[in-house]
């Protein structure tokens, strides 16, 4: 007889999936209800994108199963800590080289020479025609960068600065040990390809989580567990092909939202038993649509810590970002304001006055408007309203912003607290904004 292993306070995460996520693959674990996750992450996006061996676009990691967590239930993931460890990365807008893949470019890569699929490849010097097939030796890189950059944080992870073509060449030369790639990481460093086109840009490090959440109930790529990556399964001519109704099954992990960072609260579908929560595509800035298709991804470390919501089924993630990520109109009613409501509503006759909470719902699908309509579905099922009621109250007291293009929203809310007390949290919504 097999014992069940006991959960454990703290789990660590070093090794990652190959670009999978999905109820076939091990999990490790668990941790224990209110215990903590310190995950060692790996770039995502144009690392895994230019290693044609990986089956999606990301490299995120190992799967953790929460004890206590099943079917029906939610997980509250609570991001305590982002650490960005890459000195420097790479990145730039996208185009596919045909010939390279079959149907998607992010999974079914194959050699135009020799036809290998998903060839294991060498980076031969440097340079946007690094990426190699190492069965026959033919540059292999599904993908081209039209306009890319390089660029470099300060000590501080404060501040960046892209590079001239100088620069970037030199950073080049190492670029795995710029990158920090952690020791079990496969992906070849996109600094590897020397991008220059834009140099002398400052910006600022706002460093979030692209790719978190728990496991969608059938294998799917990484990248494309979400409405509108998830749109290039359907009927595709690959082993992860699948009909418009099986995309269902995802878990809405790849959000790139901005606000997904230190000191926000993801809560997440438990589609699988014990959640199988996982993490990766961190980044170091980004702003609201991440317009370019991608941005700067780096290596890095993530404390989350876990709790079990028993009873509470989701479709996918409910955020509560930190306050000041909050639309105005979504921001709770500080004290003053209560009060001018109560002698308002007096002065009318209004007899009643509700009491709300800030919520976010994310919505994804294969465009803009489809998110949104996605959202918003979800957002009414929860607060067991008509989808008109929650367009007229995001419309006075809340907002629809873009996670990412082409299909990831935030519909933000002031949702009836007696609705989030129901659900059950009410107390973490009040908890999150110290109400």
């Amino acid at each position: 007889m097999v014992k069940a292993k006991l959960p454990k306070k703290t789990v660590r995460v070093f090794k990652f999936t190959g670009g999978l996520v999905g109820p076939s693959l091990p999990m490790l674990g668990p941790v224990a209800d209110g215990g903590t996750i310190v995950a060692s992450t790996a770039p995502g996006c144009w690392g895994p994108m230019i290693t044609p061996k990986f089956k999606g676009g990301h490299e995120v990691t190992q799967p953790v199963a929460v004890a206590g967590a099943e079917v029906g239930d939610a997980i509250a993931i609570r991001i305590r800590r982002i650490k960005v460890t890459s000195s420097a990365t790479a990145s730039g807008t996208m185009t596919f080289v045909e010939g390279r893949y079959m149907g998607d470019p992010f999974v079914a890569r194959k050699c135009s020479q020799c036809g290998t699929v998903n060839p294991p490849t060498k980076v031969v010097g440097i340079g946007r025609e690094a990426i190699h097939c190492a069965v026959c030796g033919a540059e292999a890189n599904p993908f081209r960068v039209p306009s890319g950059y390089t660029i470099v944080f300060d000590d501080a992870r404060a501040l960046a600065v892209t590079v001239d073509q100088g620069v970037a060449n030199r950073l080049a030369e190492t670029a795995s040990d710029v990158a920090v790639l952690p020791a079990d990481s496969e992906q070849h460093s996109i600094l590897s390809l020397a991008l220059a086109d834009i140099p002398g840009v400052i910006s600022r490090l706002r460093p979030f989580i692209g790719n978190i959440g728990t496991t969608p109930a059938i294998d799917m790529p990484d990248s494309h567990n979400a409405g509108d990556f998830g749109q290039f399964l359907i009927k595709a001519p690959h082993e992860y092909g699948i009909t418009k109704e099986k995309l269902e099954h995802r878990t809405d992990g790849h959000l790139d939202i901005d606000s997904v960072r230190a000191g926000a609260v993801l809560i997440c579908p438990v589609k699988v038993k014990g959640g199988g929560v996982y993490v990766g595509d961190m980044h170091a800035m980004q702003g609201d649509g991440e317009i370019a298709g991608h941005t700067t991804d780096v290596s890095g470390e993530a404390t989350l810590e876990v709790h079990v919501i028993k009873g509470l089924t989701l479709e996918g993630p409910i955020l509560l970002p930190p306050a000041e990520d909050l639309p105005f109109l979504a921001r709770p009613m500080s004290k003053a304001e209560l009060g001018q409501a109560r002698k308002l509503a007096l002065e009318c006759k209004q007899a009643y006055l509700e009491e709300a909470l800030p919520t976010q719902v994310v919505g994804s699908g294969a465009n803009l408007n489809d998110a949104a309509d996605n959202g918003l579905e979800r957002m009414a099922r929860l607060m067991e309203m008509s989808v008109d009621e929650v367009k007229n109250r995001v419309t006075i007291s809340g907002a629809v912003e873009i996670g990412r293009l082409p299909g990831v929203v935030t519909i933000s809310m002031l949702c009836p607290a007696k609705q989030l007390e129901k659900l059950g949290i009410a107390s973490l919504v009040k908890e999150q904004y110290g109400l």
